[in-house]
């Protein structure tokens, strides 16, 4: 690989030729977390476990875990502020050797055996470190680097080892891992804005689909039904209706509850059937205005049929709801996906190992519908509330992507602030 005039090749990449790529235990002291048999939860000191590592910028003392434990062991596994723990085991292998920073409490906290503890740093920066170590570079080395077994797991030896790029001076350390806080703070405010958006559609959409809440110009009476007043329904086709002669690639997509995300069916190339077999099982095509949802396994999977997807078929594991009298699909759609409609779905499905829909329950439920128009007024402000908060998300994950190829870099040296 050729590097340009001032960067020396390195296992990570090229980096400028004045940095130096330190293995973490030249940096840092390791110490592995508390472990002992008999442990016991729910008094004492919090303690940091490897789940804890997992969300926000740092560890959150709220909510820790609490465990019973000794003076001596409060002065062995004490964390200070700054202090960078890393997991040394879990289930799913990309998830090993996540890293997070403890940011300081105002008691006593201690980290479980899971984590490495990173402490007593030698010319680096905390916050920098912490960056390093979740950069994509630094993940990809670590993953590579650990064991698989019933956990995935991350040895000490391979710990020490983790290739660190190590800016010369502390003023381009603090120069990076600040620019680098400063999208993290950034991506922290936008899942604040984003969770506050969502929290506030949930309250709108359960006032206004049971009438607490009444938009402008509409006054009228809402009136009470069943849902199989206002609806027919229809189950998908038994399994044994379909052949593997019938399957084809680019075929009519064939709709289960795997193709309904976030109320839009999002049909796969590989799940289609042939013309023939759409015009055997007739009955099961979808119609514009259908309402379709899952019947199995997670409940409240359910969005309405587009004019494209008229022709379509429903799958096996799919019901569909055809409204008949006085209702307006996309509201039948939202009352469906109601987390109140699916709680009651829920409690009253059968099954084992994955849940049913019973739909003898479904026709029984109960709804208040106001005129037409006033549902699909309502459907319409539900609607434009999902398009922010989907504007939203793709604004968080621009920026969750900006900041890896900041980190990447950044951290590599080939952009220099300074």
């Amino acid at each position: 690989m050729e590097v340009k005039p001032g960067y020396k090749p390195t296992e990570i990449g090229p980096i400028p030729e004045e940095w130096n790529l330190k293995g973490l235990g030249e940096v840092a002291s390791l110490d592995v977390g508390l472990s002992k048999p008999g442990i016991v939860f729910g008094s004492g000191c919090p303690v940091v476990t490897v789940q804890d590592l997992y969300s926000g910028a740092t560890v959150s003392v709220a909510g820790l875990k609490r465990v019973v434990v000794t003076n001596e062991e409060i002065q062995k596994y004490r964390l200070t502020k700054d202090d960078i723990l890393i997991g040394n085991a879990s289930v799913k292998r990309d998830g090993i050797g996540y890293a997070n920073r403890f940011d300081g409490a105002v008691e006593d906290v201690i980290f479980a055996k899971y984590a490495y503890r990173a402490s007593n740093l030698r010319s680096i920066l905390p916050l920098y470190l912490l960056h390093a170590l979740r950069a994509d570079f630094c993940r990809h080395w670590i993953v590579a680097n650990s064991q698989t077994g019933t956990l995935t797991n991350l040895n000490k030896a391979a710990a020490r080892a983790i290739p660190i790029p190590v800016p010369e001076t502390i003023g381009e350390q603090r120069a990076i891992a600040s620019a680098l806080f400063d999208v993290d703070a950034l991506l922290a405010g936008l899942d604040r804005l984003f969770a506050k958006k969502r929290d506030l559609k949930q309250a709108a959409m359960q006032q206004l689909l049971n009438g607490q809440t009444r938009l402008p110009s509409f006054q009228g009476e809402w009136k009470a039904a069943q849902l199989g007043e206002v609806c027919a329904f229809r189950t998908g086709p038994f399994g044994s209706a379909l052949h593997k002669s019938d399957y084809i690639s680019d075929g009519v997509p064939l709709v289960n509850p795997m193709h309904i995300v976030d109320g839009t069916i999002i049909p796969t190339r590989d799940m289609t059937v042939t013309t023939h077999a759409a015009h055997r099982l007739s009955e099961f095509l979808l119609r514009e205005g259908d309402v379709i949802i899952g019947r199995r396994g997670d409940m409240g999977r359910c969005a309405v049929v587009r004019r494209r997807q008229h022709g379509w078929l429903c799958g096996t594991g799919s019901l569909i709801v055809r409204v008949v009298h006085d209702a307006v699909p996309e509201f039948i759609q939202r009352i469906l996906s109601s987390r109140q409609v699916i709680t009651a779905i829920e409690n009253s499905s059968v099954g084992t190992t994955m849940t049913n829909l019973n739909q003898g329950v479904l026709r029984q439920l109960g709804l208040r519908l106001p005129e037409p128009s006033e549902q699909a007024a309502i459907a319409a402000v539900l609607s434009v509330m999902d398009a922010e908060l989907t504007a939203l998300e793709a604004r968080r994950d621009k920026t969750r992507a900006l900041k890896q190829g900041m980190m990447q870099e950044l951290l590599t040296g080939r952009t220099r602030l300074v």
